[in-house]
């Protein structure tokens, strides 16, 4: 059995149902919007962030499961998928998933159009049932979310990213969605604040580490979808990368910089700057900081009694820092 259907398992049930719902949160009054809305319910993903959400839900409450679960799940699928279906428009993408992304299929207008509309779906659903806790916790990724992409942006002008600003920009950019859904899944059954929000920490050291494996894809030689050097040709600043940019000598910054900035279309030397980084150590580096996440992540799961719930969430940290893709 593949990870994911395993760590499925405990809520395979509870999985079914939530994709007719949120099938049900996407319907429309206008036919163009429902052939589109259908277009991007079959071409789903792997669907982390609702099992993100139903695991924690059931592992905080011995197995307990809200109507407002479901909703939870449906607001964060809802406005998670709003802003892919904005990101592609920004980035000009044509491809999601290995399929045609809606602005290469629907133009730009209609794609941005249909984001704003699924994006007040998600808003409706919560303030229609009174779920202001979860719409407080969806909302707060939403602004991260934003604030992520626009520093990254103003800092890779400059290319004068620091350690610290990385994990800013990677804790704002990835890892608040995942915090939110892990929030939202203990809020969704009543639990305490204080509870909540070490759920939205156990989420958020989750998205750090699975972002960090994400950029270490980027040194990798296997084949996993998308060519190697593609964030050196992005111009991102990664953490294998500031780690050699900081351990260098200043002649060799130099360089790097300078290849960085002025030769990242030269496929000879994108190779030159992976195989640097990975001479100064910048992947072992990187790969200790993500393990560090991956166990503090587990130590929280630690304070809960044993369950499939507890068994599967403990899988998926592992999943995260393992998988391939």
């Amino acid at each position: 059995m593949k990870p994911v259907a395993q760590i499925k398992q405990p809520i395979l049930k509870e999985m079914e149902r939530f994709e007719e719902k949120f099938k049900e949160a996407m319907i429309s009054k206008v036919p163009l919007l429902n052939r589109i809305t259908h277009y991007i319910v079959r071409r789903k993903g792997k669907q982390m962030r609702p099992m993100f959400v139903f695991l924690v839900a059931k592992m905080v409450s011995d197995g307990k499961f809200e109507e407002r679960t479901y909703r939870g799940a449906s607001v964060i699928e809802l406005i998670h998928t709003a802003t892919l279906v904005h990101d592609d428009v920004v980035d000009d993408s044509n491809r999601r998933r290995g399929f045609f992304s809606l602005n290469a299929l629907w133009k730009n207008k209609i794609a941005v159009l249909v984001g704003d509309f699924l994006l007040s779906k998600g808003l409706l659903l919560s303030i229609d049932n009174g779920d202001f806790d979860i719409l407080r916790l969806i909302s707060v990724a939403v602004r991260e979310m934003s604030e992520g992409e626009l520093l990254q942006i103003e800092k890779a002008r400059k290319l004068d990213i620091t350690e610290d600003i990385y994990f800013e920009i990677i804790r704002k950019k990835t890892a608040t969605l995942i915090a939110a859904c892990c929030g939202i899944g203990a809020a969704s059954v009543g639990s305490s604040a204080d509870e909540v929000e070490k759920m939205r920490t156990f989420g958020e050291l989750i998205g750090i580490a699975f972002q960090i494996k994400d950029d270490l894809f980027d040194y990798s030689d296997a084949k996993i979808g998308k060519p190697t050097g593609i964030d050196i040709k992005e111009q991102k600043m990664t953490l294998p990368l500031i780690y050699a940019l900081n351990n260098c000598k200043p002649s060799e910054k130099k360089w790097l910089i300078n290849s960085i900035k002025n030769h990242n279309k030269n496929k000879k030397r994108v190779k030159e700057v992976i195989a640097f980084v990975k001479e100064k150590g910048g992947i072992e580096y990187t790969v200790s900081k993500m393990e560090t996440y991956q166990q503090q992540a587990l130590a929280i799961l630690d304070s809960y009694p044993s369950s499939v719930y507890k068994q599967s969430l403990e899988q998926m940290v592992n999943y995260v820092i393992e998988r391939k893709i």
